[in-house]
């Protein structure tokens, strides 16, 4: 397993028109309803798509138990070809997503985003390594409570950090890779993704 670092093609933008990244980062205390929230929305979302729904995840900090988050759900959506905009999108829009960006060069990703509750919905195709590496962290951060502080430190201090200078959320995000890194990488290790 490994990180992609490809950046993407030249004078590619990910956003779609009228989308951009949100300014200021909300850290939260661990809420024990994330869980119910993802179940509701995963309802919602499997009642819209049907079969075309091959798997949902709660991922992301919300789905990590005593971890503090921004107060948004992360789902991960399996669909057969993330590319096929016009398989899932219209229904997914009739439930309140909106889509935000768009990714091609990057596994096929699309990210689209709710209000009620508050949720990134990832997509991606069935054979991109992103959903393992999501769920390998995810369950790494559940069974090592070491590391689940440290990422929460990294978390805090990030945040603090990005709203001093006014940033936005993907500079927030980037502020917190190492941290992310060197627990990917021991999680790797574990479960013999990687030598040591």
């Amino acid at each position: 397993m490994s990180f992609d670092d490809s950046p993407p093609p030249a004078g590619a933008d990910p956003w779609v028109p009228g989308a951009a990244p949100q300014a200021g980062v909300e850290i939260t205390a661990p809420d024990p309803d994330w869980p119910r929230r993802y179940d509701r929305l995963a309802g919602r979302i499997r009642e819209a798509l049907g079969w075309r729904a091959l798997q949902l995840e709660h991922v992301g900090s919300t789905s990590v138990p005593g971890l503090p988050a921004k107060p948004i759900i992360d789902i991960d959506l399996t669909v057969a070809d993330p590319e096929r905009e016009q398989d899932y999108i219209p229904a997914l829009e009739t439930i309140g997503f909106r889509l935000k960006i768009r990714e091609p060069w990057w596994y096929g990703h699309r990210a689209l985003r709710a209000d009620d509750p508050l949720c990134n919905l990832h997509v991606f195709g069935f054979d991109s390594p992103e959903l393992i590496r999501h769920r390998i962290f995810r369950d790494w951060l559940r069974g090592n409570p070491g590391d689940r502080d440290r990422y929460a430190a990294a978390k805090r201090q990030a945040a603090s950090e990005a709203n001093a200078r006014g940033e936005h959320v993907m500079q927030y995000n980037a502020r917190k890779e190492q941290v992310i890194r060197e627990i990917y990488h021991r999680a790797f290790v574990a479960a013999g993704l990687l030598d040591e």
